[in-house]
């Protein structure tokens, strides 16, 4: 598909799994929240977390592990305010898989910045399929593969919201610009890995997002640091510039 994604924004969405849901229900009622969420929990995955299709991610020397967060992500193609579900996916311009890591902790109405944005956290890619190639959104499972062994699947049909209604629900109080992103939620009991490992991300049925892989690396010394790993492609080009230029092969 041609390049659609310059630098938009791009938006993760907590507690949107059924399961996940479940397991903090009991917490929602405590303080400071002392009820459930109405509207769309979101948190920002910032431009130093993008990392393309192929490269290494860094794992911090003080984590002995990551946790995984396969999606579906979708990149909004044009302005979207206040729109009806109905409506909705009709401003998408395709969708992409997506690794959202994070460091394991135990906060998820307010996720420090510390544990999800550090460099490299999210895999982008390896291209951006087309709402025809994909067809219903919902409808997608995916598979995480750690070193080819199956670890976890997402059913994307067991999320509160589906793409239409998180998309109107957002546009609600909020534009998502062209060039947006948004993830769609994570399935629970997500894997972990550890460095020396090698990620594999698949939609079982839709070989047009192909398969999201990288490897997670050890943190260097700085003394003998150079550019972030997954920072830079082969190429020298940008993380975010190969976002940029996603394409079919």
């Amino acid at each position: 598909m041609n390049p659609v994604l310059s630098a938009g924004t791009v938006y993760g969405v907590l507690l949107n799994s059924q399961q996940e849901w479940a397991a903090w229900a009991l917490r929602m009622n405590e303080p400071p929240y002392k009820a459930a969420p109405r509207a769309p929990v979101l948190y920002i995955k910032t431009a130093n977390t993008w990392c393309a299709n192929g490269a290494a991610i860094t794992v911090p020397a003080h984590a002995p592990e990551v946790e995984l967060g396969a999606s579906l992500a979708l990149v909004i193609g044009a302005a979207a305010r206040q729109l009806r579900p109905e409506k909705a996916l009709s401003h998408v311009a395709g969708y992409a898989l997506v690794n959202d890591l994070s460091l394991p902790h135990a906060s998820y109405y307010r996720p420090p910045v510390r544990y999800r944005n550090l460099d490299g956290f999210l895999g982008i890619g390896p291209r951006l399929a087309t709402p025809l190639q994909v067809g219903d959104p919902n409808r997608v499972a995916l598979e995480v593969r750690v070193d080819g062994r199956l670890r976890q699947t997402v059913d994307l049909a067991q999320m509160r919201r589906h793409a239409a209604w998180l998309i109107a629900d957002i546009s609600e109080f909020m534009t998502l610009r062209v060039g947006d992103v948004l993830v769609l939620g994570l399935g629970a009991n997500r894997p972990r890995a550890r460095a020396g490992q090698r990620i594999e991300i698949s939609a079982s049925g839709v070989p047009a997002l192909g398969v999201l892989a990288n490897t997670l690396v050890e943190e260097v010394a700085p003394s003998d640091a150079g550019p972030p790993h997954g920072a830079k492609l082969a190429s020298g080009r940008s993380a975010a510039h190969a976002v940029a230029r996603w394409g079919a092969p």
